[in-house]
């Protein structure tokens, strides 16, 4: 039944029958209703920000492995394509000196190179001990005692130099490896006697080495055109606490704070206006100093992916590919023309424009609508500058290693812990962004040599 026929023609026992069925259409849409509630689309990490690790993970199927190329690189035989040494430390020549068929003897010089390979050891380490015995006395002439001066770097205090600290600071925040095996390892491979306790303070010793190096990264932030920030959870004396990045591709600064609110951005820019900032839409973020403003597409592209999950066939699909045509765009455009790329990009402000006056109607569709009608001059930003990425993707990679630690390490047990962590932290992504490999960084900063690179 479309329409309510006239109530007037109708007698008693029809207009009890129409009641019923008018009840019992009711009671079937009541329970549709009710179905679909139940029926809801189930968050993954393809469609929101949870985490792989806590989405449903299905089989895959077992993929197999590509057949071996006939040609192998140049420098390399008959052992897996491994690049032979430039520079081997030793070269062991094998010649014939008889026929091993006959045995008569063979000149050396007729014979032709059959094969070339490599055997890789590793040499035996052991602790290099300096004794430092110093004389002293008392001066005739004066009449006051003296101490003999020592060399630089053998002052008295702990037995450990700086390549054990950079040893053990590295195995510890880059490798996650507990108190109990780094002293395990230390006896083992290297023959060296280093209780958890000393490991304890050896480390609050970094800590305090590191500050310097972490006030130049500070100061280089301070100066940046372009910010990305990010936070995560940090748990530290039992509490739940924030862990912010602050980075652009030349420097990388980590925190770990009690907050996780605006103050925390605040006291890091400490009145710098960057040109850029590069954040998701937590609250925070949005009330951010910079000039102006690039939404992470990446949490955008998963919301619209909620979205046509939970029935939206009409603005979230095309918010999606326009979201990935813009990105695209921006990976290739070094190769194109500029003129090229101003057409693109008119397209795509066009179609923008388009897509925010659709009318979608289902929920999902229509809160995201809202949504980008208020954010509008933040979502292809990006468009106009090459530099400014289109995605916040750099801060969550430079954050993925501390929530590694996290659940290996189940969070700090010292505030003196969780602050050395960020340090060092920021100590070795900025040195990514350099080139230079986490080890050398902690060791550069440990024996100050060379931290110009912290400068830029």
């Amino acid at each position: 039944m479309t329409e309510l026929p006239p109530l007037d023609g109708l007698s008693h026992a029809e207009k009890d029958a129409l009641i019923v069925g008018l009840w019992q259409e009711l009671e079937h849409l009541r329970a549709e209703v009710e179905k679909l509630k139940q029926k809801r689309v189930k968050k993954t990490s393809r469609n929101s920000s949870l985490p792989p690790s806590k989405g449903f993970k299905p089989n895959q199927s077992s993929a197999q492995s590509p057949p071996p190329s006939d040609c192998q690189e140049a420098g390399s035989h008959h052992h897996g394509g491994r690049e032979l040494s430039q520079q081997p430390d030793q070269v062991v020549v094998a010649q014939a000196k008889r026929c091993p068929h006959c045995g008569v003897e063979v000149d050396p010089s007729t014979q032709r190179l059959s094969g070339i390979y490599e055997r890789i050891e590793l040499p035996q380490v052991t602790p290099h001990i300096t004794r430092v015995e110093r004389y002293g006395g008392m001066c005739g002439c004066c009449q006051k005692t003296y101490e003999a001066p020592v060399p630089v770097g053998l002052e008295p205090g702990s037995p450990f130099g700086a390549s054990v600290a950079s040893l053990v600071t590295y195995l510890r925040y880059s490798h996650a490896i507990s108190y109990q095996r780094l002293s395990q390892l230390m006896w083992e491979l290297y023959g060296l006697k280093l209780s958890e306790g000393a490991i304890a303070n050896l480390l609050q010793r970094v800590q305090v080495q590191l500050e310097t190096p972490v006030t130049q990264i500070v100061e280089r932030l301070r100066r940046a055109r372009l910010v990305g920030s990010d936070e995560t959870g940090a748990r530290v004396n039992g509490k739940t606490q924030w862990e912010w990045v602050f980075q652009n591709n030349q420097v990388c600064l980590h925190l770990i704070r009690p907050s996780r609110g605006k103050t925390v951005i605040d006291t890091v820019m400490a009145g710098h206006q960057p040109q850029i900032w590069v954040s998701d839409l937590f609250s925070a973020q949005a009330a951010h100093p910079a000039h102006d403003w690039q939404v992470c597409l990446a949490h955008q592209l998963r919301d619209c992916q909620y979205a046509i999950d939970a029935g939206d066939a009409l603005f979230a699909p095309r918010m999606k590919r326009l979201f990935l045509k813009a990105i695209a765009l921006q990976r290739r455009r070094h190769t194109l023309a500029t003129s090229t790329v101003e057409q693109y990009c008119a397209r795509l402000r066009g179609s923008l424009r388009e897509i925010l006056n659709l009318k979608p109607k289902s929920i999902e569709g229509q809160r995201l609508l809202k949504r980008y009608q208020k954010i509008r001059a933040h979502l292809l930003l990006f468009l106009t500058d090459e530099t400014i990425p289109p995605t916040n993707n750099a801060s969550e990679q430079a954050l993925r290693w501390s929530v590694i630690f996290r659940k290996v390490t189940n969070g700090f047990r010292s505030d003196w812990g969780a602050e050395l962590f960020a340090q060092v932290r920021s100590l070795v992504n900025t040195a990514k962004r350099q080139g230079i490999s986490a080890f050398d960084a902690i060791s550069r900063a440990l024996t100050s040599q060379q931290t110009d690179w912290l400068m830029g």
